[in-house]
């Protein structure tokens, strides 16, 4: 007899010691892997009838290590491998080992390795990098000492799965919190409850439902309590009273658990009580498919300790969300909803047949300024209130800032047709009518359009469009215009970078005397040169600067350094000059500008009689008195006012008369037709006698050649600047200029 065979006789000789036992519900599932048959069918016969800490033994067999690694594949829950060391190969047993834990990832299975031979025996540090929980020859394991190193082996295992159980449940439980929080009201919360609960047990999401209390201050009673959330077979009472089950066992337990306030535990369900104010008290009953382990009962207390206190929070988080997607001066979503909705239109298969309307409220601003924010607070109410009743429900009416309301709806009706005529006619505040005037930009929903954050933006975009045209007017998104919206925020970058690279300089030009001669005044010109030396036209980023009213900074800094050349200037004997500086309508009424202007002027030492800033007529859309009372302030420093391209405004004769104004410039387009026979041709003729008439100075801009400065003489005019004098230069190059034009100084 050769000594395998005495190793399998070992096994034989032990007795079993009686009849087995009746096989239990749960076993252990063990792995025999030999490539020797008749191990196999030895340690089914020392195994037979065996339990081990009250569960039997499923033995599962493979003969290879390939085999071994294939059947591990098919079964998550084997416990012990019983493997061979030696196989096909003298290293087969631990390629294998190391497979199950490298490539299987099987880290809480326990190995045993056995073999024939002591020489075979593996190194220790293979031992302990593998996680080998023992090894064994087989002429050791007699049937006694098999169960032994089994049941070590076992125990392992079990005490491994509940770490590894009670990690992904706790996990899973702070999961669970952040889901729940997500939920609206306590409905939806323990709507989310019945499914945590039914992930965290690893059961289906059926035969659970959760119970509330109508009144926390009445006795609990199965009349008394309703169903708020339910799922599967309970689905369908949800809203009704928990009498209406049917099943006295759940009934009774809900009772009782909501009136003793603690949890209810079996071998076959469990009643949670998730107790937080009395508002917000409910109970959970799970109707489990068998009984619940230590384990399970123990995250099911956590579960319930930890969403109790999120209930507490429910309706907390319920107003926060209301809060975050609703205006809450107008009670009307506001942007963030209102970009949530847009994102589901897009989704939607009609999203084409919907359009978005920006609608901004002209001069605004100046309303709030006039008659005060409760005033303003009271016109936007009425305004929304006119729209929510001519809207159908299905439209969205929303608040997306200050003055801008949102509609979005069918295409139908969200169109300049549908909208205008509301606000023909006035709104009625205290008595008096007022009437209102909008300007709207609409973009139409399509699903190649993008986000909500997209159509919103194109919409913005179309609106920026109507405002430029002036007031009451509206505008449609186009890919055209969206492109040139693009370009203008490359721009915008771009001149963002270059202020802060200082690649924006001021060029000089000379004003001149009709009468003498001899330059009264210089005008700083901004001039933006890029690294490469090409020049962008101001007639690009200044109007881009205004948009963005990146103008205000812009214009500070011009200011500064126009001041600054003036000290230069006045420091080199030409002390009677004055410095004209362009100003923005966005400057102006930018707030604490004539402090700011105050302030520039102590800091410079400059007198302010030589500062003179250049206004357009554009000042006019902020309204008379606004405009008055502005420029009033600027006159009031002793800075002389002067109206660049005077003739291509809106409304100028009506406003001059009443403006603070030192000197009219005439536009360079009508000098440019001076001694011409086209239509304009004598527009210079009848300003400068306006001027005068008005006691206001006249200079002339674009002046390039000599016949169209002697007529100017001849019409009177007292100024001019233009290519026929001097072109726009740098400050040394101005100085040298002027000394030899006017001389040497005294």
């Amino acid at each position: 007899m050769s000594p395998e065979d005495d190793d399998l006789l070992a096994f034989i000789d032990e007795k079993d010691g009686g009849g087995p036992p009746a096989r239990p519900l749960r076993t252990w599932t063990l792995l025999i892997v030999d490539d020797d048959e008749d191990v196999h069918e030895s340690t089914r016969f020392a195994l037979r009838g065996l339990e081990i800490e009250q569960r039997g033994l499923r033995l599962l067999h493979a003969h290879s290590g390939a085999e071994c690694i294939e059947t591990m594949r098919g079964e998550d829950d084997i416990a012990v491998v019983l493997l061979d060391v030696v196989m096909e190969s003298r290293t087969a047993g631990l390629l294998t080992v190391d497979r199950i834990r490298n490539e299987l990832r099987r880290l809480n299975t326990r190995i045993i390795l056995r073999t024939g031979q002591p020489g075979q025996a593996p190194e220790i540090d293979t031992i302990r990098r593998y996680d080998i929980n023992d090894y064994k020859t087989k002429s050791e394991l007699t049937r006694n000492k098999l169960y032994t190193a089994l049941t070590t082996a076992i125990r392992s295992y079990a005490q491994l799965c509940a770490l590894e159980e009670s990690r992904r449940g706790l996990e899973q439980i702070v999961a669970s919190s952040h889901h729940l929080m997500a939920h609206d009201g306590l409905q939806g919360f323990a709507a989310g409850v019945i499914t945590q609960i039914a992930s965290l047990l690893g059961i289906p999401c059926e035969g659970l439902v959760c119970a509330g209390t109508t009144d926390g201050h009445a006795p609990i009673s199965p009349e008394r309590l309703r169903i708020i959330a339910a799922a599967g077979c309970f689905s369908g009472l949800v809203q009704h009273p928990v009498s209406e089950i049917g099943d006295p066992v759940i009934i009774d337990s809900l009772t009782r658990c909501l009136r003793e306030q603690r949890n209810l535990l079996t071998e076959r369900s469990a009643t949670l009580c998730f107790s937080g104010h009395d508002d917000a008290r409910f109970a959970a009953y799970v109707d489990a498919p068998g009984p619940l382990g230590e384990i399970d009962r123990h995250l099911l207390e956590v579960f319930c300790t930890n969403i109790s206190l999120c209930a507490d929070n429910v309706e907390l988080v319920a107003r926060l969300r209301h809060i975050a997607f609703f205006d809450t001066l107008l009670g009307l979503p506001n942007r963030s909803a209102l970009i949530q909705r847009l994102d589901q239109c897009q989704l939607d298969h009609d999203a084409p047949e919907q359009s978005l309307a920006l609608i901004d409220i002209d001069q605004f601003a100046e309303t709030n300024d006039m008659f005060g924010h409760v005033y303003g607070d009271r016109l936007l109410a009425d305004i929304a209130a006119r729209l929510r009743a001519a809207l159908p429900a299905s439209c969205m009416v929303a608040r997306i800032s200050g003055d801008i309301f949102g509609v979005l709806g069918r295409r139908e009706l969200i169109s300049p047709e549908r909208l205008l005529p509301l606000f023909d006619a006035p709104f009625v505040i205290d008595g008096i009518e007022r009437l209102v005037s909008v300007c709207i930009g609409f973009a139409r929903c399509c699903h190649e359009t993008g986000n909500g954050v997209d159509l919103v933006k194109n919409a913005s975009i179309a609106l920026k469009r109507a405002k430029a045209r002036g007031q009451g007017q509206h505008a449609s998104y186009t890919p055209e215009i969206g492109e040139e919206a693009r370009v203008h925020m490359h721009l915008l970058h771009e001149l963002r970078q270059a202020f802060g690279n200082a690649e924006l300089s001021l060029a000089f030009q000379p004003q001149i005397s009709l009468a003498t001669g001899r330059a009264v005044g210089v005008e700083a010109l901004l001039r933006w040169r890029r690294r490469d030396g090409s020049f962008v036209s101001p007639a690009d980023f200044i109007p881009v600067a205004e948009r963005s009213g990146m103008i205000t900074v812009l214009g500070t800094w011009v200011l500064r350094m126009a001041l600054s050349a003036l000290g230069h200037i006045q420091a080199a004997g030409f002390e009677d000059l004055r410095m004209a500086v362009n100003v923005s309508p966005v400057q102006l009424r930018a707030p604490g500008f004539a402090r700011l202007l105050k302030d520039v002027l102590a800091e410079s030492g400059i007198v302010p009689g030589r500062l003179e800033l250049e206004i357009t007529e554009s000042v006019a859309v902020m309204g008379l008195a606004r405009s008055a009372a502005l420029l009033g302030e600027v006159r009031a420093l002793g800075v002389d006012i002067a109206v660049d391209d005077f003739g291509t405004g809106f409304s100028s004769l009506s406003y001059l008369d009443q403006l603070p104004v030192d000197r009219l410039k005439i536009d360079r387009a009508f000098t440019a037709l001076l001694d011409s026979h086209r239509p304009g041709a004598r527009i210079a003729e009848m300003i400068v006698p306006l001027g005068h008439r008005l006691g206001i100075a006249v200079l002339a801009e674009g002046v390039e050649y000599e016949r169209q400065a002697e007529l100017l003489r001849e019409m009177g005019c007292d100024e001019a600047q233009g290519f026929l004098f001097a072109r726009p230069m740098p400050l040394d190059e101005l100085l040298d200029w002027l000394r030899a034009r006017m001389g040497p100084t005294q």
